[in-house]
């Protein structure tokens, strides 16, 4: 029996390198500076080297560690070469946040084929090589490993608004999650996936201009701030949550069908 700490409870992540797409805005803005804070190394990516030397230099005045890297995620090569220089520049890669998302916000029959295939290139494909060249690089390793998906309440319920294929892609993280969990358990990584609710980001905000007021829909009549995701992220990311995987956990302020 493994001698446990009372609690078992640690969100210490010292000696991990966390590795977070779509760190130069929105969720990933925060998701980096938290999991920094909690004492990984971070490996922030995107494609503006500005907004990526930006919160690398933040975390830094922080007291935290990272190292900006590249990355265009509807670029399989740019996900492979991104991995290998993070990993030999600060080490394997044992923690990776699948942030990087964008919306449709057309209704179905008027998209047009390029804007479905940056959807689900950038949604759904992107985040399947990275979780699968970051499982791979574990495995060689033989360390266990975090890896975290970020779906949307929208992949459980669509009442129409125009994002009809975010939400299948959504639908699909939230799968995607499950099923490499079962394929992974043995090595020790562990899969999961978070599904926020109305947060406050960029793409939140494009959406209420399109949009305009919708919080008076939800129970608390509120969008939720990026803080409140942070006890999620890290419990998911942590040594607390080692018998934790192919979980989807909502969080979504009451917003979501039940």
């Amino acid at each position: 029996m493994t001698d446990y700490p009372l609690p078992n409870a640690s969100t210490d992540l010292s000696g991990q390198v966390a590795l977070v797409t779509g760190g130069t805005s929105g969720l990933g803005w925060r998701f980096t500076r938290v999991l920094a804070a909690a004492g990984a190394v971070v490996v922030p990516t995107g494609r503006r080297r500005d907004r990526l030397d930006e919160i690398a230099r933040l975390i830094e005045a922080e007291g935290g560690s990272a190292h900006p890297v590249f990355m265009d995620v509807t670029d399989a090569d740019s996900i492979i070469a991104g991995v290998a220089e993070a990993e030999d520049a600060v080490g394997t890669v044992s923690i990776a946040v699948n942030n990087a998302g964008v919306p449709d916000a057309q209704r179905a029959h008027r998209m047009s084929l390029e804007l479905v295939d940056s959807v689900l290139d950038t949604n759904v494909r992107g985040p399947w090589i990275l979780a699968n060249e970051v499982a791979r690089r574990l495995m060689a390793a033989e360390r266990p490993g975090r890896i975290i998906n970020i779906s949307s309440v929208g992949a459980f319920n669509y009442s129409g608004q125009g994002a009809a294929l975010y939400s299948v892609s959504k639908a699909a993280v939230a799968r995607m999650s499950e099923v490499l969990a079962v394929e992974w358990a043995r090595f020790g990584i562990n899969v999961n996936c978070i599904a926020p609710g109305a947060f406050s980001s960029e793409m939140m905000d494009g959406m209420l201009e399109r949009m305009g007021d919708i919080t008076q829909g939800f129970p608390r009549r509120r969008i939720g701030d990026p803080a409140q995701l942070d006890s999620t992220l890290l419990y998911l990311c942590s040594p607390a949550s080692d018998a934790v995987t192919g979980t989807v956990i909502r969080v979504d302020d009451g917003q979501g069908p039940r």
